[in-house]
């Protein structure tokens, strides 16, 4: 268990106590103390201590007690004082050290539970039964947000989507390099989707702001079976992968809003090069100018509104019609008809794929 957390016990109820108090391990290495100096240097008492058979052990003015978990020595907790209420005192610490470390490690448990999940390190057969054993119900809302950052010194961004979601027993912070972190969210029975997207946010705009951490997320779908934890983080991968291939500028992608970059990521690269030379013959793609890729750019987000996209570009809208009607001579796909203009839109999106994967062309 983590050291911290023992001095944080200490530091909650050394103003309680007057005398020095702490804990310390069976070779008498300080744990944790009242007197922070002392944390980190050995008690000289404690081969005494180790040689007596008594759990209480009182010595030179110092009072001692073993504490045993399942029959094994686990740690010694300390007093300066040798009189009754230091006994007291002892049972009191050690009681809320056990509690402690108990919640601890079954945290630490739930954290190694969910994370064999997501990495298919446990048969689906055992999920349920384990979940039981550790208290996680099996059926209950839940979804995978994967965050990927980009590498930084002295800052982590698990510890701050940690503070973001303290709720230990319910959400899930789990590391798995440096560089990526999954969050499982369990959420209400009667959840909005709309809750999902704002964690999202929360999540970049937290870490940019209090840690200067880019990030980006995917999300999978949502689940309401502890088993399906798993393909919820598979789903949130490949958001990331689709999402860094056909909207790269998009920090937040979901898996149910990938539409048909999902679809195309699923096809044959050689189909893909084949309806590519079937769309473009050759050249034709080559001969748009960057002007004229984001002024098809612009014509798709307006919904093929001409007067609308104009005036986005700042252009007459005869300048945009003679743009369109180069575009028809040089492809011979006249993007203001609804046909052309999806073919058009899918041909982008395929050769977006091939140029993200080079093996492939």
């Amino acid at each position: 268990m983590s050291i911290k957390l023992y001095q944080n016990l200490v530091n909650q109820i050394k103003d309680v106590i007057d005398s020095e108090f702490g804990i310390m391990d069976d070779t008498g290495l300080i744990l944790a103390c009242s007197n922070e100096k002392k944390v980190g240097q050995s008690n000289p008492l404690a081969s005494e201590v180790m040689r007596s058979k008594d759990q209480f052990v009182i010595i030179e003015g110092q009072t001692f007690q073993k504490v045993y978990i399942k029959n094994k020595l686990e740690f010694i907790t300390f007093i300066s004082s040798d009189c009754t209420n230091g006994n007291k005192f002892l049972a009191l610490i050690s009681i809320n050290a056990i509690n402690m470390k108990s919640y601890f490690d079954e945290k630490y448990d739930k954290i190694s539970f969910i994370k064999g999940i997501i990495l298919d390190n446990i048969l689906p057969g055992d999920i349920t039964l384990r979940a039981k054993e550790l208290h996680l119900p099996n059926n209950a809302n839940r979804v995978v947000f994967l965050i990927e950052t980009e590498k930084t010194k002295d800052i982590y961004a698990h510890e701050i989507v940690e503070g973001l979601f303290p709720v230990k027993n319910k959400d899930f912070v789990i590391v798995l390099d440096d560089e990526t972190v999954v969050l499982i969210k369990e959420l209400k029975a009667e959840y909005d989707y709309k809750e999902v997207n704002k964690i999202s946010r929360v999540i970049i705009d937290t870490l940019s702001t209090e840690g200067m951490i880019k990030a980006r997320i995917g999300i999978g779908t949502v689940v309401d079976n502890i088993k399906d934890i798993g393909r919820s983080f598979k789903e949130a991968q490949m958001a990331l992968l689709i999402g860094g291939i056909f909207d790269s500028e998009k920090s937040v992608i979901d898996y149910n809003k990938l539409g048909i970059g999902r679809l195309i990521y699923q096809l044959p690269p050689t189909l893909c090069n084949l309806f590519l030379k079937e769309v473009f013959k050759e050249g034709s793609f080559e001969a748009l100018d960057s002007e004229t890729m984001y002024t098809i750019t612009k014509f798709f987000e307006n919904n093929l509104n001409v007067s609308e996209t104009s005036r986005q570009l700042y252009v007459h809208r005869n300048t945009l019609v003679y743009r369109l009607d180069k575009i028809q001579k040089i492809t011979g796909l006249d993007l203001r008809l609804f046909d052309d203009a999806i073919i058009f839109k899918v041909a982008m999106l395929v050769k977006k794929y091939l140029d993200s994967n080079h093996d492939f062309v």
